[in-house]
């Protein structure tokens, strides 16, 4: 198996989660360069890679591999919500995509989570398959600070999510330990400061940061976010790491 260096960091929730999990992939591929990090960007709950794109953009220009992956039912891949019940089910393009990640290389993955609209299409008496969020909502909870466009952008392209596959999301077997990193959104309407701090003692992560922005970070403050995830790759994922 390869032996890859890995660095998790958290913009609010499920980060280890989808490290516990690592074993067609839907995703857009950014690395036309020589350095050996390479930066895996996976999307929250409704997002798909494309909510990326200025966070990509920064790193790329900045001479990193970069790679925004499409989780089952999200984005451009064409799973459907309703019909993805395990979290493995969910995370396989991610694990499709680190397995092909060359031994040479230090991934940094970035993952992001995030009040829902339920679909019940096994009935209504049946638990909810997939959710989003409501539309009249979605500025106000996502990204009440970020631009106006991104906003707009993210109403037009946000889909189900797989609810069922969540459910899904326990620990079996052993976890190996990888360097974690918590970023907090200090404005998040979503998931409260008090909520993250509990999420902080649950995942003890190596180090913890701050970025003034709404739940959106990657929208409302991409240059903040891209100086920490640099800053956070030198001192975990550096040459001698």
């Amino acid at each position: 198996m390869k032996q890859l260096k890995f660095l998790f960091l958290s913009i609010t929730l499920f980060l280890s989660f989808f490290a516990s999990n690592l074993p067609e992939i839907c995703s857009h591929n950014i690395e036309e360069n020589q350095s050996n990090k390479h930066f895996v960007l996976i999307h929250g709950a409704c997002h798909g890679a494309w909510c990326w794109y200025k966070i990509a953009s920064l790193l790329k220009n900045a001479g990193y591999k970069v790679s925004a992956v499409d989780l089952a039912s999200a984005g451009i891949n064409m799973g459907d919500a309703d019909t993805i019940f395990t979290f493995e089910e969910y995370n396989k393009p991610l694990v499709d995509l680190i397995s092909k990640i060359p031994e040479n290389q230090k991934s940094i993955t970035v993952l992001r989570k995030d009040l829902f609209h339920y679909w019940y299409a096994l009935g209504p008496n049946k638990p909810p398959t997939s959710v989003i969020f409501r539309s009249e909502k979605q500025r106000e909870m996502l990204s009440q600070l970020s631009p106006y466009e991104d906003s707009i952008l993210a109403s037009m392209l946000l889909r189900r999510a797989p609810f069922r596959a969540f459910a899904d999301s326990g620990f079996e077997g052993q976890i190996e330990k990888v360097s974690t990193v918590y970023i907090k959104t200090k404005k998040d309407t979503v998931v409260s400061l008090e909520l993250q701090e509990q999420i902080i003692r649950f995942l003890s992560p190596d180090e913890v940061m701050d970025v003034d922005s709404d739940h959106s970070p990657f929208f409302s403050k991409p240059n903040e976010l891209f100086a920490l995830l640099v800053k956070a790759s030198a001192t975990y994922c550096g040459e001698d790491q």
